[in-house]
């Protein structure tokens, strides 16, 4: 049960990218990161061991499991309250892609029908833009060429080879939707809840562990 957190271990990796330096921008961004991962893993073998300070009790255990969790990932708990993504027409596409860091990948919601098997294709892909510039040079550049006909926005041309087509969108597809960023608080906010529950446990556990020595003594 204690080794369980070497089985464990890569799926830090996974589940928290920035452990990667995905996403990271700032040297105290990096530094949080990872003192909050070696934390919860630390947490994460006092919980298994069923020992912290003193011997942990039942719900001692599992809050620090909890505490472990949100430390690891608080981007959950924040996923709970605001959605990370939401959609918005595909009129915007130009303006939202003319309006994207360098770099940057659009995710667009496109629906159409494969010519080969008929089969209605119904997906989300992400796109990248390139350098800066006007939202449509910047699809150009992704490779694809859009209309609108009668209020829906239609792939009209993908260039071959490009990274609309090596995700399979077609000619004829509409573009149903785009999916941007919400603007919404940071999620290292659900760091103080969890450290403040963190406090708790250890002011608990050293209460009964100054204790001890005065019960043996009385025996």
């Amino acid at each position: 049960m204690y080794d369980i957190r070497t089985a464990i271990l890569p799926f830090l990796f996974i589940y928290n990218t920035e452990l990667l330096m995905i996403g990271v921008e700032t040297w105290y961004h990096l530094l949080t990161t990872i003192v909050t991962a070696i934390a919860a893993m630390m947490l994460f073998a006092a919980a298994t061991q069923g020992f912290f300070i003193v011997k942990s009790r039942i719900w001692e255990t599992l809050a620090l499991l909890l505490i472990c969790f949100t430390l690891f990932r608080p981007g959950y708990w924040m996923d709970q309250i605001y959605p990370p993504l939401e959609s918005v027409s595909a009129s915007d596409i130009y303006e939202i892609a003319g309006a994207m860091p360098v770099d940057a990948q659009i995710r667009i919601h496109v629906v159409g029908e494969d010519m080969v098997t008929e089969r209605v294709i119904d997906k989300t892909v992400m796109l990248p833009l390139g350098a800066a510039g006007s939202g449509e040079d910047r699809l150009f550049e992704a490779g694809l060429e859009i209309i609108v006909v009668d209020g829906k926005t239609i792939v009209d041309n993908v260039v071959f080879g490009s990274a609309a087509k090596k995700q399979e969108i077609d000619f004829d597809f509409e573009i149903v939707s785009v999916e941007v960023a919400t603007d919404r608080p940071g999620k290292q906010w659900f760091y103080l809840p969890a450290l403040l529950v963190l406090g708790l446990i250890i002011m608990l556990q050293r209460g009964r562990r100054e204790k001890t020595p005065a019960a043996a003594a009385a025996e």
